[in-house]
């Protein structure tokens, strides 16, 4: 069985000030760069055979620190992106309440589009590695998104580098 170890990436300054990130491309700060280092720290003594991010910068950042800790390089994937806010992106709650009264949704991508794109994907990913261990570096809805697909809801919300171990059995 192949066991995937799921981050999502460390802080930006968007994180810091509650900012809707979505497609956004924002670097990690100097907060998140640490959360990063301090994350390679843990899983140095982990036997991973690859590893995977998102594409975005806050991710592939994660993913290259990461990387060079465990000796390993980074192959990026366009699937494991966060979810498409559309119009939300680098708005914070506040400012959407005040230009969506009617904020339930947003005209980006749904959570059903983003699940079926991201549970693609890590189905992709994990058959690459048969009975190996993956880690992959993403966002916290995607993560969220496959909890949902598994446990058929998630709510709780994931730290800054926060680590999810998750058997993958097809």
């Amino acid at each position: 069985m192949t066991e995937l170890l799921l981050v999502r990436h460390a802080e930006t300054e968007w994180n810091r000030v509650g900012r809707w990130q979505g497609h956004a491309d924002p670097p990690l700060n100097e907060a998140g760069r640490a959360q990063a280092r301090a994350l390679a720290e843990t899983v140095a003594g982990e036997q991973v055979d690859a590893i995977y991010t998102s594409d975005l910068r806050r991710a592939a950042e994660t993913a290259a620190i990461l990387g060079a800790a465990l000796g390993l390089p980074v192959t990026p994937d366009p699937d494991l992106r966060e979810i498409d806010v559309g119009s939300w992106s680098g708005l914070t709650r506040d400012e959407v309440a005040e230009r969506f009264p009617d904020w339930t949704t947003h005209d980006g991508e749904s959570p059903d589009e983003l699940q079926a794109r991201v549970v693609d994907a890590v189905r992709r990913i994990a058959r690459r590695h048969p009975d190996g261990l993956v880690l992959i570096v993403t966002h916290g809805g995607s993560i969220r998104s496959l909890e949902r697909h598994i446990h058929g809801r998630s709510e709780r919300v994931l730290a800054n580098c926060e680590l999810c171990r998750l058997p993958f059995d097809g």
